[in-house]
């Protein structure tokens, strides 16, 4: 999807990609000899149009996704997605919940592997991590992860990234990542009610208790996060190119969940919510 893009060039906006390719204009690759002549009519565009497109493949070629993201609206950044999929970690972050808040776990997956981390164990390690990946993708990410990570470990995330929610609701998809899953059909299984402020209480009963469980209760939560992150993005990036046909792209499978090394404790659940009732946990 990315080389039929054109919105991330200097003056050409969503109506001037639209009469591109109702007009065969598909791809750079199109627009090129475009502005050549070579496909028999030269079509009249900012003179910069060829330096960018040139720079665009070559951006692609070295697998820079910065430079598309830096250029692309929050809800079209979904056109990096295929072109960047191996190079994607899908994160999300659990934290005390203060005003000031301590990160309490991150999850990570690349589509492949299943990467946590836990505060005082290995936590600084996602530093190190991070760097192997162009992509990240989120939900909300841009107003909260992102910027809590950047604090708490005084570094600056320079990936590409695609938050979610701003995808998510350009197609009509509203309310948090727990509402957009079920909008969606994904269930949580025995994490259904589980949310970011039960994730605060499981660490604190972690904190308090020192028992196994409850931090491998707040693990599965924090990794099905990141696992059902993947299944979001391929859902909303099939959804986008339905309407672009002429642009024959195919859609793409729905990815296979891998298995989650934790298994949620249900009698932890239960006896939380008991001690919390007023406190509504589903989102």
């Amino acid at each position: 999807m990315l080389q039929n893009t054109f919105c991330h060039l200097n003056k050409i906006g969503p109506k001037r990609e639209t009469s591109f390719w109702k007009n065969r204009i598909l791809s750079w690759k199109d627009l090129l000899s475009a502005l050549t002549g070579d496909n028999g009519h030269a079509i009249k565009v900012p003179l910069c149009l060829k330096d960018e497109l040139d720079d665009s493949f070559r951006h692609l070629a070295a697998g820079n996704a910065g430079f598309f993201s830096g250029r692309l609206k929050s809800a079209d950044a979904w056109r990096m997605f295929a072109d960047f999929r191996s190079r994607i970690a899908y994160i999300d972050i659990e934290t005390t919940g203060l005003e000031d808040p301590d990160i309490t776990t991150i999850a990570l997956y690349d589509g492949k592997h299943i990467k946590y981390y836990v505060n005082g164990q290995n936590l600084a390690r996602f530093q190190d991590d991070i760097l192997n990946y162009q992509l990240i993708v989120t939900f909300n990410g841009k107003t909260f992860d992102v910027p809590i990570i950047e604090k708490f470990f005084n570094i600056k995330l320079d990936q590409a990234h695609i938050d979610l929610r701003y995808v998510l609701k350009s197609l009509g998809y509203s309310g948090g990542l727990k509402s957009c899953e079920k909008q969606l059909g994904i269930s949580r299984g025995e994490l259904d009610g589980v949310d970011g402020y039960f994730a605060v209480l499981l660490w604190h009963e972690y904190c308090k208790t020192r028992n196994s469980k409850a931090l491998e209760t707040l693990l599965a939560y924090n990794i099905e996060d990141v696992i059902n992150l993947e299944r979001l993005m391929v859902t909303a990036f099939n959804e986008k190119i339905k309407p672009l046909d002429l642009l024959g792209i195919e859609s793409l499978a729905e990815p296979l969940p891998p298995k989650i090394p934790f298994t949620p404790d249900r009698a932890i659940i239960d006896r939380i919510k008991y001690a919390n009732p007023v406190r509504s946990f589903y989102y």
